[in-house]
C-alpha cells in the first residue's frame, strides 16, 4: 500500500483520492482509514505534494511593568456627511496604563503623519532617546520609510503584528471599539475635519480622566499612568476590609480583588504564562 502510495500518480493524493482512482481502475487494496493509518505510522501523514503544512509563528510579544516603556499604535476611519469620504484618526496608547499619549486626525493616511505624531509623543512624554517599544499592524503607513526612519531617529523598537493574525494589535482595537459604542460617539457623521477633531479630543479627555477602565480594576488611565492607582486601590482594600470586619456575616469569602497586575503582555497568551511562572516561582 505504502508502495502504491509514492507511485508518481497517487504521491501528491491524498487517502481519500487514492481509492476512489484505485476503485475506477478496478483495484481494491484498503480502505482509506488504512491508508492514513499506514500513511501516519511511515511518517508520510503530511500535505501531500507541493503545498507545505502551515507555519505556526511565534507570538508577537512584549512586557511592560511600567508606563512609556510599550506603545501601540493604529489608524481608524471616522465616517463624513460625504459618502466615499473618510478622515483619519492616528491614535498611539500605552498598553500598560491604556492611557492615549498621542492623537490626530488628518484627511489622508500617511507614513509622514504617522511619524510626526510619533516626534510629538516622545516629546510630550519625554521618551526620546529611552527605551521604548512601538507595536503596530502591517499597515503601508505603519512601515512606511518616513516613519521607520523617525523610529529609529528616536530610538524607539518596532514591532509588527503576525501576518494575517487580525489580534495581534488588539489594545489598539479595544480601543476603537470602545470609541465608536461610547455614549459620546455622534449620531451622524462628521462634517468637517474640525468637527472630527474637536470630538477626538473630547472622547481622549474623557477616556484618559474619567473612564473607569475594568482591565484597571476601574481606575482611569491617566492614574494609572502617574501612579496614582496604588493609593486609590490600597485605600478601596482598607475599605472593604472595615466592612467585611462591621458585617463579616455578609462575606462568604474574601473581598474583592483590587490589585493591578504588575505587568501588562502584548498577547494574553503570554500574559498568562508570565503570571504562572511568577505564581511558581
Amino acid at each position: 500500500m505504502l508502495e502504491v502510495a509514492n507511485q508518481p500518480e497517487f504521491a501528491s493524493l491524498p487517502p481519500q483520492q487514492i481509492v476512489a482512482r484505485l476503485a475506477d481502475q478496478g483495484t481494491w487494496l484498503a480502505s482509506e482509514s488504512t491508508f492514513y493509518r499506514l500513511l501516519k505510522d511511515a511518517e508520510q501523514q503530511h500535505p501531500r505534494g507541493r503545498s507545505r503544512p502551515p507555519v505556526k509563528r511565534a507570538l508577537t510579544t512584549h512586557v511592560a511593568d511600567g508606563p512609556n516603556q510599550l506603545w501601540c499604535w493604529d489608524i481608524t476611519w471616522l465616517p463624513t456627511t460625504v459618502k466615499g469620504r473618510y478622515f483619519y484618526w492616528y491614535m498611539i496608547k500605552d498598553v500598560y496604563s491604556r492611557k492615549l499619549v498621542a492623537n490626530e486626525v488628518h484627511e489622508s493616511e500617511s507614513a509622514e503623519q504617522a511619524a510626526q505624531l510619533l516626534r510629538q509623543a516622545c516629546l510630550r512624554e519625554q521618551r526620546a532617546g529611552q527605551p521604548l517599544v512601538l507595536h503596530s499592524d502591517n499597515g503601508s503607513a505603519m512601515k512606511g520609510s518616513t516613519m521607520l526612519a523617525a523610529m529609529q531617529n528616536l530610538g524607539v523598537m518596532p514591532s509588527f503584528s503576525r501576518p494575517r493574525v487580525s489580534n495581534d494589535n488588539a489594545y489598539a482595537e479595544a480601543l476603537f471599539r470602545t470609541a465608536k459604542y461610547c455614549p459620546l460617539w455622534p449620531e451622524r457623521p462628521f462634517d468637517t475635519l474640525e468637527q472630527a477633531r474637536n470630538w477626538v479630543n473630547s472622547f481622549v479627555a474623557w477616556y484618559n480622566h474619567e473612564h473607569r477602565h475594568s482591565a484597571l480594576k476601574f481606575v482611569t488611565p491617566a492614574q494609572r499612568h502617574t501612579g496614582q492607582a496604588e493609593e486609590l486601590l490600597r485605600k478601596r482594600i482598607e475599605l472593604y476590609e472595615a466592612a467585611r470586619a462591621r458585617h463579616p456575616e455578609r462575606w462568604s469569602g474574601n473581598i474583592r480583588n483590587w490589585v493591578l497586575a504588575p505587568i501588562v503582555c502584548l498577547n494574553p497568551e503570554r500574559e498568562a504564562v508570565l503570571q504562572q511562572t511568577s505564581k511558581a516561582a
